[in-house]
């Protein structure tokens, strides 16, 4: 039998994450198919895709049936729903991550986007998150915004899981790299173990695209001497930016400063992927196991 293309990718150092969560996915051995099958290696969420699934199937009906009946307020029953979902998934992925030592096998939760400019409330809602799902294999989710850059150190130095997420620009990652290395420092100096603690940053590479390439069209169409300049990046910024971050990210953590902390925290593993080397954002896609 002809092994599975998405099998191969392993030996790259590459993992399969998936931008998607159902429970009837979950219930139906579908996940766990797409685990044993197809080396599926971690799952992210947001809002937006737990919206399309409890609005979108009858997975969920029962539940928030039962939930509103007790009373429960629509926070409530959205945060009862997911925390299960992610618990569920991440038990699951469980084999993987003790397999790899944790550097894979995690699920993402997001703090609500509603505290995307308050880092005081950030910290809270991911504080509470990370209790409530209480499994070492999750991450939480949390905007690379100039108010989530001292909640991803903050969060990081007190040893959760964090997956930064929002994040577009080379200079941004960079502060995202900063805060993490920062954060760990914190860690450190408290006298924690840093292979508790796991990171990535995902890049939304594919949105560059959606963004430039109009315009370059545009340019293409109606300015000749400069349409075949166009033509030459039409499709092709996201991938020049996704190369420049992963030399920003192999610039930071081949310095000194992180040479004092890589003993102590977990292998790194990267390419052009987790984080906080760069992850790569269309729905099911490769990146790299995280390298701490």
């Amino acid at each position: 039998m002809k092994k599975n293309p998405l099998l191969k990718l392993e030996a790259f150092g590459q993992s399969i994450w998936m931008d998607f969560i159902r429970r009837g996915t979950i219930a139906s051995g579908e996940l766990k198919q797409l685990i044993e099958e197809d080396g599926l290696s971690g799952v992210t969420s947001n809002p937006s895709i737990f919206e399309k699934a409890i609005a979108g199937s009858h997975d969920y009906d029962d539940a928030v049936r039962k939930l509103a009946l007790e009373g429960k307020s629509v926070d409530q029953i959205y945060t009862a729903l997911t925390v299960e979902d992610i618990q569920r998934s991440a038990d699951l992925f469980r084999p993987i991550y003790d397999r790899l030592d944790g550097s894979d096998g995690f699920v993402s939760l997001e703090v609500s986007p509603y505290l995307a400019r308050d880092t005081d409330k950030t910290i809270a809602d991911a504080r509470r998150l990370w209790v409530s799902l209480a499994r070492p294999n999750v991450m939480i989710k949390v905007p690379a915004t100039l108010e989530g850059l001292p909640a991803i150190q903050q969060l990081i130095g007190e040893g959760i899981n964090i997956n930064i997420t929002l994040l577009f620009g080379l200079s941004r990652y960079r502060q995202v790299a900063e805060a993490y290395i920062a954060g760990l420092e914190t860690l450190a100096a408290k006298g924690k173990p840093l292979k508790s603690v796991a990171s990535v940053a995902s890049f939304f590479l594919s949105r560059i695209d959606v963004l430039l390439d109009p315009m370059l069209e545009k340019t293409m169409a109606i300015n000749k001497s400069k349409a075949d300049l166009a033509a030459t990046f039409h499709g092709e910024v996201a991938i020049l930016s996704a190369k420049e971050a992963y030399q920003i990210y192999q610039e930071i953590f081949d310095s000194e400063r992180f040479g004092r902390l890589r003993p102590r925290v977990r292998g790194l593993n990267g390419s052009c992927g987790q984080a906080p080397a760069p992850k790569t954002r269309p729905g099911r896609r490769g990146v790299p196991r995280p390298p701490c």
